[in-house]
């Protein structure tokens, strides 16, 4: 017998207790917004029933208006009364404009609407087929390789920095393992470029051209053009931008941009080239804009810098940074050509427009270089645009600050391993257009 019989009597009748609320119909549990007694965990098993509620796929009960039969709502009373319908009130509207509580009205009724949609580019597009869709939005060819201008540029001795392969691996582990005591993040890659540009400015005392340059960004571009009968526009903020007084010199000659013509463009049938481009109803048709107002001193794009990764919500593949670049160096050209010639006027250009563009993840560099011949894009016949491509050139193997060990063997050590000069070489090379006589 136990000592204390009052304490066995609660816990056998507690113990009764919790089996019979356990056994009960739990639907009054649902019926004030909780679970159903289908949905309720079956504490026994480790198993949850896979029954639906019965709610689940019904659709809403449509509010049905009968003319002459109005509703008795409680709008009188101003208050709720139980049983009576909820009234309908007109909308407030303040006397004064609050941008806080602006509604845009329907496209339709927008005084830029127009019924021929247009096809819009911007910053953060991937487009499927990369840069063979480029070429076809922009009317260009392509060739593998940089100009021989600029290869002679990179090779010669003159152009390179004092001591620049130490200098040069100097700026990659200050990017990688110097700039900051945290753990390697994607901020190194902006700090690299930095890096390498403060290296190629430190020629200005034997290059002065140099001096007659300056960097901008977060700069919005828009210019459109029609390519058969669908217009097609480019906006947003692109890369970083090296502007110039003096224009880049053409690359190639008149005989070798007649030559384009027999170049026939790459069709993807049955993708449609504007596949993943935006598609708008409101905007404006003719619109040309290179991002600055009025007269600037430097009025000429030298060459766009691109950091791949750079914004967390927009990471494009390798082919599809490539094919941004081209897009946003014919989109600059192509401003650039409007603005001196007009927007409306179609034809080969006298005077090509020359522009670069490098884009980096940190490792990998893309090299481009872009010259516009015609602004006659609306067909595919005649004279075409000229794109010279490097593509995914290493500037070194492994940056690591711990060695990559596998059973207890050193495959990767720690430090920068696999340094390749001839990159940066092109890197200069491509700065160094336009400051150098050829």
């Amino acid at each position: 017998m136990s000592m204390f019989p009052e304490t066995t009597c609660v816990g056998a009748a507690a113990l009764r207790f919790s089996k019979s609320v356990y056994n009960r119909d739990l639907s009054w549990f649902s019926a004030y917004g909780g679970r159903s007694r289908l949905q309720a965990r079956h504490f026994s098993g480790s198993r949850v029933s896979a029954r639906k509620a019965s709610n689940v796929g019904k659709r809403p009960i449509e509010d049905v208006h009968i003319p002459g039969l109005e509703k008795i709502t409680y709008a009188e009373k101003m208050h709720f009364v139980p049983g009576l319908a909820k009234p309908v009130l007109p909308q407030w509207k303040r006397e004064l404009k609050d941008p806080n509580q602006y509604r845009s009205p329907p496209r339709h009724e927008m005084p830029l609407y127009q019924e021929t949609p247009c096809y819009v580019f911007n910053q953060r597009t991937s487009i499927l087929e990369g840069v063979r869709q480029a070429l076809w939005l922009t009317k260009s060819m392509a060739i593998s390789g940089l100009p021989p201008q600029l290869l002679s540029l990179a090779e010669s001795p003159a152009n390179q920095l004092p001591n620049q392969e130490n200098r040069v691996q100097n700026a990659i582990k200050h990017a990688r393992f110097w700039a900051t005591t945290e753990e390697q993040t994607e901020k190194y890659r902006s700090t690299l470029l930095f890096n390498l540009l403060h290296l190629c400015a430190t020629l200005q005392s034997s290059h002065p051209l140099i001096g007659r340059r300056m960097l901008s960004e977060k700069y919005s571009l828009v210019t459109s053009w029609k390519r058969g009968n669908n217009l097609l526009q480019i906006r947003g903020q692109n890369g970083l931008l090296y502007r110039s007084v003096d224009p880049l010199p053409r690359l190639s000659g008149k005989q070798q941009v007649l030559e384009t013509a027999d170049h026939i463009l790459e069709t993807f049938y049955p993708v449609s080239p504007m596949v993943d481009l935006q598609k708008v109803n409101v905007y404006k048709e003719e619109v040309n804009c290179t991002g600055f107002r009025g007269q600037q001193y430097y009025p000429h794009a030298h060459t766009l810098y691109f950091v791949a990764g750079e914004e967390s919500h927009c990471k494009l593949r390798p082919e599809q940074l490539r094919a941004k670049m081209i897009m946003f160096l014919f989109g600059n050209a192509l401003a650039r050509a409007h603005m001196l010639y007009g927007a409306k006027t179609n034809s080969v250009l006298d005077h090509p427009i020359t522009i670069q563009a490098v884009g980096t993840n940190g490792r990998l560099f893309q090299f481009i270089v872009f010259q516009l011949n015609t602004t006659d894009l609306s067909g595919n016949d005649g004279i075409k645009n000229q794109v010279w491509l490097v593509e995914d050139a290493e500037l070194y193997d492994s940056a690591n600050l711990k060695p990559v060990m596998y059973r207890k063997e050193v495959k990767v050590p720690a430090g920068l391993v696999g340094y390749k000069p001839e990159t940066f070489s092109k890197f200069l090379a491509l700065y160094l257009h336009g400051a150098v006589e050829h």
